[in-house]
């Protein structure tokens, strides 16, 4: 956003960056044997040939970092480094017992890193991570350990020896990222202000323009699964005058698509920049944005991106952990927390200036523990506006048992009549949920052992559960450390490429189909349908929210026929099977629940803005919270505000 003030001001902002680099030689002494200092993407990288005083002295690093105020990593110097047959030889002689196979040992060279795939990661972190320091001290490859998921992984594996290969391309980007992200602020006159690009009054392509007189970043960049019109199928970013290059940073909140599906558009017209969300968000982005890439491929349609604009997004990518407070911008400071809406969803907390704006932008959010996920954080060192959404202000969900309950008896009784259940899902969040109350129900005698068969990309995404337990509900997490996995459960298969799914529906024994998508939109949910749709013994159990424009939603609505096209035709299908709806595996939280947040959240905001929802829910949620503001615990003149989409707020002048 400043080329044009760039040879002004090269000398002003090279003197920051050397002041940086004075003050890392300053505090750190001779015995460290610094080399050089980098700054990539949102850390200062410091080079060092003595990694053992640095071990020993971690002290020093940690009050270098609270001195410059920065994210602050330590590499060894390359020629301090053991070559590659060494370093893994040495590393299988301390940790054989948890590596199951050398080829789990990687090495990044451009980095100097050492990528350690183990299902016992906590063996190299135990006693003040002794077996981490001493592969670092004795080899020199700075250890980056990966769980090894129980379930096999395919996109995990894809995207470490992608990264890997192009270590030298992303090591040029996180510098190029470094040397905008670390530099003094130009501009004195302060400002900020929002523009709603897409989610408001609608559920669907979510994004939020930010703006200060320094910077310019996206939350979010979504598409809408409800539509194929490009004009409102893509946030309105075209409508604001700005070029992708001219963005300084986007965050994304969770893998859902219509939160991060567009993500790889912007790489396509020209960004290059940084990409911060949580590692399994990354993880779920990349398995999302190819499923869709392939799906519309067979149905003959097309999206405005290709698979290498997925490649680039997953590239420029920088994963930040809960509560790491970190520099994208020269004004701007991110930290996410945890939102409870799906595995790595994240509310992010914008740090604006120096005390100028705090910004929070809750994205989709559970404020209420599942079997999958602990609740969303409410505690901020400080809110001024909450963006919140209100996909249900209008109304309130049966409790999580309550829906459990009704799932597990509409199974049981189509079972008894020897029917099938297909349970559309959406492949993250729902369909994880969806299993462990099907197998604990099997396991408490509550459902007959029947076959649940698990198509699309769920059992892909129930990997990469497995991958982050740490993500996971105390209850659930325990479980799997205890190697009671409930999503390897005996009954569960898997449905391959060898498995026609007609065989499974007109095989005579009653069965559970879970599928992706949930909205019927598209996903092998749909062939289902079509060959489960006219059997009245067969059930159809809708467990997540259903965009209007789906077909989801015209079956949910109550349409006895549908049209589907099959090939290159269209087929009219009769709807005769039971359709039921649950909506309290909703991982969005409802209008109790909302109140509640907003009676916990730690600061209290002096604005809130409502948005992805419908009109009438987010119209209906604002009532409620003027009608209640001294109930909820709300500043007495909080500003509650539901803009449009392009509508644009200054909340600093």
């Amino acid at each position: 956003m400043v080329d044009f003030m760039v040879m002004k001001d090269l000398r002003f902002i090279d003197d920051i960056r050397e002041t940086i680099r004075s003050e890392i030689f300053t505090k750190l002494p001779p015995e460290a044997q610094v080399t050089k200092v980098e700054f990539e993407g949102p850390e200062v990288v410091v080079y060092v040939r003595n990694v053992s005083f640095i071990v020993e002295n971690e002290e020093a690093v940690r009050s270098l970092a609270k001195t410059i105020k920065k994210r602050v990593v330590v590499r060894v110097d390359s020629s301090r480094r053991s070559r590659e047959s060494e370093a893994r030889k040495l590393i299988l002689s301390k940790a054989r017992q948890y590596i199951e196979s050398e080829s789990d040992i990687v090495f990044d060279d451009v980095l100097g890193e050492v990528v350690i795939k183990t299902p016992q990661p906590q063996a190299f972190i135990d006693n003040d991570r002794k077996l981490f320091k001493e592969i670092f001290v004795e080899t020199g490859w700075r250890p980056r350990i990966v769980r090894k998921p129980p379930l096999k992984s395919l996109i995990l594996e894809s995207e470490l020896n992608y990264v890997i290969r192009q270590s030298a391309e992303r090591l040029e980007f996180l510098r190029a990222a470094g040397e905008r992200i670390h530099r003094e602020v130009i501009f004195k006159d302060n400002y900020v202000r929002i523009t709603a690009l897409g989610g408001f009054m609608e559920v669907g392509r979510s994004s939020i323009l930010v703006e200060t007189a320094e910077s310019k970043i996206l939350l979010d960049f979504g598409l809408n699964p409800g539509t194929n019109l490009l004009k409102s199928f893509v946030p309105r970013i075209d409508a604001v005058g700005i070029k992708p290059e001219e963005i300084d940073a986007v965050v994304v909140t969770h893998a859902h698509l219509d939160h991060v599906g567009l993500v790889p558009y912007l790489f396509k017209y020209g960004y290059r920049g940084p990409v911060y969300m949580t590692q399994a968000t990354r993880d779920l982005m990349v398995l999302l944005e190819k499923d869709l890439l392939e799906l519309t491929k067979r149905e003959g349609r097309s999206l405005p991106f290709e698979s290498r604009h997925v490649q680039d997004a997953l590239l420029h990518t920088i994963t930040l952990k809960y509560g790491e407070v970190t520099d994208i911008a020269p004004d701007v400071r991110l930290t996410l927390y945890n939102a409870g809406h799906i595995l790595g969803s994240a509310i992010a907390h914008l740090h604006i200036g120096n005390g100028l704006h705090n910004i929070v932008y809750t994205g989709d959010f559970k404020y209420d523990k599942t079997k999958l996920l602990d609740k969303a954080n409410n505690k901020f060192p400080r809110v001024d506006t909450l963006i919140i959404e209100g996909t249900y202000g209008s109304s309130d969900q049966p409790s999580r048992e309550e829906s459990a309950e009704k799932l597990v008896e509409i199974i049981k009784r189509t079972i008894e009549r020897n029917g099938k259940v297909l349970i559309p899902s959406l492949a993250v969040g729902r369909s994880q949920e969806v299993l462990l109350i099907i197998a604990d129900a099997m396991r408490a005698g509550k459902l007959p052992e029947v076959p649940v068969y698990i198509d699309g990309m769920i059992n892909e995404v129930t990997a990469i559960h497995t991958a982050y337990p740490e993500l996971l509900s105390k209850e659930l997490r325990d479980r799997i450390y205890n190697s009671e996995n409930p999503f390897m459960h005996s009954t569960f298969e898997v449905v391959g490429g060898g498995v026609a799914r007609s065989e499974i529906v007109e095989s005579r024994d009653p069965c559970v189909i879970l599928a992706t998508s949930g909205m019927l939109n598209g996903g092998p949910a749909v062939e289902y349908f079509r060959l489960m749709a006219e059997n009245p013994s067969n059930s159809l159990v809708f467990v997540n929210y259903q965009v209007e424009g789906t077909l989801g939603r015209k079956i949910r609505d109550g349409a006895k026929e549908v049209h589907i096209l099959v090939g290159d035709k269209i087929e009219l299908v009769k709807v005769a099977l039971e359709v039921h709806t649950i909506e309290g595996f909703s991982g969005h939280s409802d209008r109790t629940q909302i109140l509640k947040y907003l009676r916990d959240i730690e600061t209290k905001p002096r604005r809130i803005i409502i948005n992805h929802g419908e009109p009438s829910a987010l119209e209906s949620l604002k009532n409620t919270l003027s009608k209640k503001t001294k109930e909820v615990g709300l500043l007495p003149n909080v500003e509650i505000l539901v803009p449009r989409v392009l509508d644009s707020l200054a909340l600093v002048i």
